[in-house]
């Protein structure tokens, strides 16, 4: 069996489980405190990052390139597109989101209404929560636009893409810092790809001193 060393919020390590659950790969969690710099996790990726993952006998770390193995491994159902063209177009979203997304939202809001905390860094900086909350304004309203041209974020046909967007929204949604009412296009995208049987287990994440809100695992909101 698989073995993921993982945070329950991070969505990188979401993007993982997504994938692992999309392709019915089996997969044993265990939490790491990363930011405890312990020896036997530094072993296994001197970087003190998640994920890390045990599949085939190989240890690795990295998301995009576990995904990409992944891929490669078990290529059904499929995540990336067969033209190449197509494949460009969802790493280019990948990248956006964990890069672009991850920077100006997700490192503002949850990592400082949470990560701070679990790691023992103090308290929230008022103006990164401010100016995370001001650019998922934006990125909603990119998505939005996005999916007035396409089924899926990407085309017509559910991608990594769209894992990597959930991966993060999702772990956004579980301390309520996603206003869905600003876009019916982004939160029918969200409803429709939260039903999927690869959302189960992330839906029933629960994390001490931080309870989800009642609709979190609400398949209807």
């Amino acid at each position: 069996m698989a073995r993921l060393f993982h945070v329950p919020l991070s969505p990188f390590c979401r993007k993982v489980r997504l994938s692992l659950a999309e392709k019915k790969i089996e997969v044993e969690l265990v939490e790491e405190r990363y930011w405890d710099a312990d020896p036997d996790f530094l072993r296994r990726n001197p970087a003190a990052k998640v994920p890390v993952l045990r599949l085939d006998g190989i240890m690795m770390s990295e998301s995009a390139p576990i995904c990409e193995y992944i891929e490669e491994t078990r290529p059904e159902p499929s995540l990336l597109p067969s033209d190449s063209v197509a494949r460009l177009e969802v790493r280019r979203l990948v990248s956006w989101f964990d890069d672009k997304f991850h920077h100006e939202v997700t490192s503002n809001l949850l990592y400082e209404r949470v990560n701070k905390k679990m790691t023992g860094q103090g308290y929230p900086d008022s103006k990164n929560v401010k100016a995370g909350a001001k650019a998922i304004k934006y990125h909603l309203d990119y998505m939005t636009w996005l999916l007035d041209h396409r089924r899926w974020l990407a085309g017509d046909h559910m991608t990594l893409a769209d894992f990597a967007a959930a991966a993060h929204f999702s772990s956004l949604d579980y301390i309520s810092d996603v206003d869905w009412n600003r876009s019916v296009a982004v939160k029918d995208w969200y409803a429709k790809i939260k039903s999927r049987p690869a959302f189960r287990s992330i839906l029933a994440d629960q994390v001490s001193g931080f309870p989800p809100p009642r609709h979190y695992n609400d398949l209807d909101f």
